[in-house]
């Protein structure tokens, strides 16, 4: 059994425990595994209303783990503490003309909180990522490795700080997406890219859900090499960009890259799009700032609990998912990833069977509820019931990780 200082045994007694370094952490974890007294595990807070409320006397912040140990440019390598501020995090690369390519989004304003209150390790522990992210993948994909200590309060790492690494099981991507279940995170390393020189947004005006599934596939099926494709029906695109686009219906085709590359590509493709709708293009800034309230759900930040569901599905389906479910309830709809995300607002109950039984019959998929009240998300299944065999596996691997179920118990189930 392990021994804890006084120290340590004291502070445990407090209601959040806010350690300084990765040993600080470990003791903590000791204490609750031979106390059997289980924590929540969080970084700022800013995405406590996800998964399923945690029932802990306890809560293990990281607040103060805080930090970037190592930054190197020319390397297109980064690693910091758990801690950090992501905005912290974006700056710094921002002022080298870098940035995280997959975009980490913001869940903070759709649970009430102000925006920019994110961590990387929460964005690494949720596995986060924005409408880059069917080019450029999520953050598991960028993920190099971590330092962590398992819920057996034993401290770990996994990967390293190149971007070849293989070393037996990469415990970082497995770990990614653990919602803290597993292991608690004490340090960080991505993989970072240089930031690209502009962008222009293509927006097709008018269309309904079918026909934009149409217009979007057959953009990122071009040689336009688009970064972004997003639908926004008419009752929602007025909310993003502070009504920059207007009231009627919007499909955003998203293209980066050097100036002359992206005027070219927004000529080719603009071309061809122009036949099918009515055509406006965003520039830069203006563009950014859309995408910006797309990745962070801006259209259902209503300071309300109403039901949010993520979808993610097959995106020639998506429409057809929501058509199914919107002559059976009220709900609010818009598509990212092609059609492949779709965030839906529900203006009744969480309806999880409901939701799950339309996505099965248009090809399967997985429905995550991100929005509720605590009292909702207590008595629903809040992620996609696993099959059993996955679902056999993620139990082995919180008995092996954290046998005394002391990290974030029922977080994910």
């Amino acid at each position: 059994m392990t021994v804890i200082p006084s120290r340590k045994a004291s502070e445990v007694a407090q209601a959040t425990l806010r350690p300084e370094t990765p040993g600080d952490l470990r003791d903590i974890v000791a204490a609750a595994v031979s106390q059997e007294a289980p924590l929540v595990v969080e970084g700022s807070g800013s995405k406590r209303g996800l998964g399923r409320p945690v029932q802990a006397a306890r809560t293990l912040s990281l607040a103060r783990m805080t930090g970037v140990t190592l930054y190197e440019p020319e390397e297109l390598v980064l690693s910091a503490r758990a801690g950090t501020p992501l905005a912290e995090i974006e700056r710094l690369l921002d002022d080298n003309n870098q940035r995280l390519e997959f975009e980490p989004m913001d869940y903070g304003p759709l649970h009430g909180l102000e925006p920019g209150q994110g961590t990387i390790g929460g964005v690494i522990a949720c596995n986060l990522a924005g409408p880059r992210r069917l080019k450029q993948g999520a953050a598991r994909d960028h993920i190099l490795g971590v330092h962590a200590v398992s819920g057996r309060a034993e401290m770990f790492k996994s990967g390293g700080r190149v971007v070849k690494n293989v070393t037996g099981y990469d415990l970082s991507k497995g770990l990614t997406g653990s919602y803290g279940t597993l292991a608690v995170l004490t340090d960080v390393t991505i993989k970072v890219l240089p930031k690209t020189e502009t962008e222009t947004t293509l927006v097709l005006r008018g269309l309904d859900d079918d026909a934009a599934a149409g217009a979007m596939a057959a953009a990122m099926g071009s040689s336009a090499e688009a970064s972004g494709a997003a639908h926004l029906p008419a009752y929602v695109a007025g909310r993003v960009a502070d009504g920059a686009l207007g009231k009627d219906a919007a499909t955003l085709i998203r293209l980066e890259g050097f100036g002359p590359s992206v005027k070219a590509r927004a000529a080719y493709l603009g071309a061809a799009l122009a036949k099918v709708a009515p055509l406006e293009t965003l520039e830069a800034e203006a563009s950014r700032a859309v995408w910006r309230d797309v990745r962070d759900v801006r259209p259902f930040v209503d300071g309300t609990t109403k039901p949010v569901w993520r979808l993610s599905v097959m995106p020639t389906r998506g429409h057809e998912i929501v058509m199914s479910l919107r002559v059976q309830t009220g709900i609010d709809a818009y598509y990212d990833w092609q059609g492949g995300l779709v965030w839906m607002r529900l203006e009744g109950e969480p309806a999880a069977a409901l939701v799950r039984e339309t996505i099965a019959r248009f090809g399967g998929g997985h429905a995550t509820l991100v929005r509720a009240s605590d009292s909702v998300r207590t008595a629903t299944e809040v992620f996609q019931p696993q099959p059993g065999p996955l679902a056999a596996l993620s139990r082995r691997l919180k008995e092996q990780f954290d046998p005394m179920g002391v990290l974030n118990p029922g977080k994910m189930g």
